[in-house]
């Protein structure tokens, strides 16, 4: 029997979980803090379609800062979360901080383009799939999102609604690591699923 991808069949229930993280719960998978350097893990290589139909890869993003939010049109908390991350790509863009959206809506670019036009979405957004969501752990709800450093490994999950804050103090933390002499930017590093 074909299994479907998760969110696929339980979008109710995906959207119930979503909206729980709204008050503030934290879900099993949600890293409260920046991890140590020492504990990430690389982050998963993907190559996926922009609404221009432009090949984005993770590591066309190496020696920056990524926040990694997976996404849908439907989801409730993901627009709360949208502003912020326009705001943060424009705030800290100029010191090596990139966002990149990845949709996860089945309906895929047709909803996706007038969502994101209207929504004036200044950073990146490719259309995810099914293997997007694997390489990353499955990605049992909306929003999920991944802050990576510019080393390109894991240093933050985040799954369901958080605070902006808490959003910006890690960003910040990944920011200034580098002045701090936490490795050097653009250096190669070993991505599973990369070729």
């Amino acid at each position: 029997m074909p299994v479907a991808p998760r969110w696929v069949v339980s979008i109710p229930l995906l959207a119930a979980v979503a909206l729980f993280s709204c008050a503030g719960q934290s879900g099993s998978k949600t890293q409260g803090k920046v991890k140590a350097i020492s504990s990430r893990k690389p982050a998963p290589e993907f190559a996926l379609k922009d609404p221009d139909g432009k090949v984005v890869r993770l590591a066309d993003y190496r020696g920056k800062v990524v926040l990694l939010n997976f996404w849908a049109t439907w989801c409730g908390p993901c627009k709360i979360e949208m502003p912020w991350f326009i705001e943060f790509e424009r705030r800290y863009k100029d010191r090596g901080f990139a966002v990149i959206g990845v949709s996860m809506d089945e309906e895929g670019w047709p909803v996706v383009k007038p969502f994101i036009t209207n929504m004036a979405v200044n950073y990146r957004v490719v259309q995810g799939d099914d293997t997007t969501a694997e390489l990353y752990g499955g990605v049992e709800a909306l929003p999920t999102s991944f802050l990576i450093d510019r080393e390109g490994r894991i240093a933050q999950t985040l799954v369901g609604l958080h605070g902006r804050d808490e959003f910006d103090h890690g960003i910040q933390e990944l920011l200034d690591a580098q002045s701090a002499g936490a490795g050097a930017v653009g250096q190669p590093v070993a991505h599973a699923g990369a070729e």
